[in-house]
């Protein structure tokens, strides 16, 4: 495979991706090869194989008769998710507390100082979940175990949908966020690494309650 195909496939998936993830393509919305091969200027193959990439994400399914179309946010996915999250997450944060650096906590304050100026400056959810996912993966970087952080980014992919949909819908999504993110870096430094688990976990299991019931309530 050539790497200018790869990078072509990779720019449509992120295309489709951000406009999924914003809303601009919702729920149900056909995703037609053609009409996408002519308007991001490329031909079917890689956009058949993004579509690919994106179904195996979650964000995308193939209908019958139907072709590509936009998923729907599942409620019955919720559980399964975030359950996988806390499960590889926790014990990957227990095995990287004792190895955390200065360097380690050094960029994770960086990382919730960016949180910070994008919360006072009104940045759009995409901000805030990529701030987001960088916080957790660099605390979760210590433990070099890397096939979990291949696991977990992979199940995160999935999860992504609903973390934006949390962060733009909750009241208090984001401030939460970063008030658990002080508190789990915090216990990091201090080595308190079974309340670190703990906070984690409690930490995704709200974050799971707290987008059933803005699916429930029908935002």
């Amino acid at each position: 495979m050539s790497q200018g195909y790869t990078t072509r496939t990779q720019m449509v998936v992120d295309n489709l991706r951000a406009r999924i993830l914003s809303g601009e393509l919702p729920a149900g919305a056909p995703l037609r090869q053609d009409a996408l091969a002519r308007e991001l200027m490329v031909s079917r193959i890689p956009v058949r194989e993004a579509l690919m990439q994106l179904e195996a994400q979650g964000l995308v399914k193939f209908a019958a008769h139907r072709g590509a179309v936009v998923t729907a946010l599942d409620a019955a996915a919720i559980d399964e998710l975030f359950y996988l999250r806390a499960l590889l997450e926790a014990d990957t944060l227990f095995h990287a507390v004792d190895l955390m650096t200065e360097a380690t906590f050094a960029e994770a304050e960086s990382i919730l100082a960016e949180f910070d100026q994008a919360l006072e400056s009104g940045t759009q959810v995409e901000r805030w979940a990529e701030l987001n996912h960088r916080f957790h993966a660099t605390l979760y970087r210590a433990a070099g175990r890397p096939q979990a952080l291949e696991l977990i980014a992979q199940i995160n992919l999935g999860c992504d949908r609903y973390v934006r949909f949390e962060l733009l819908f909750a009241s208090d999504g984001v401030d939460k966020a970063e008030r658990e993110h002080a508190q789990l870096l915090t216990l990091c430094r201090e080595r308190r690494k079974h309340e670190a688990v703990v906070l984690l976990q409690r930490h995704i299991a709200d974050a799971a309650a707290s987008v059933k019931r803005i699916l429930q309530a029908g935002a």
